[in-house]
């Protein structure tokens, strides 16, 4: 199902906007509908990528050595 949404900018932006979008053979309407659907699933994307290191982490075999070193031999210089 698809909404109208109405919003109000100034008058030289949107003429900015329709020269643009004219250049890149689109419409403002196209490039606002897409913005907000990319806005949209941001969230979803960050999720999963979040979800994706934690199950590769979970997966690795990581091999820690038996070296161990003092706070003062980790500053040392």
């Amino acid at each position: 199902m698809k909404t109208t949404l109405t919003i109000t900018v100034d008058a030289d932006v949107l003429r900015k906007a329709r020269v643009r979008a004219l250049q890149d053979d689109t419409s403002v309407n196209a490039f606002v509908r897409g913005c907000l659907e990319d806005y949209a699933d941001a969230g979803d994307s960050a999720a999963q990528a979040v979800a994706e290191v934690k199950r590769l982490m979970d997966a690795a075999e990581l091999h820690w050595g038996s070296n161990t070193w003092s706070r003062g031999e980790l500053y040392e210089r």
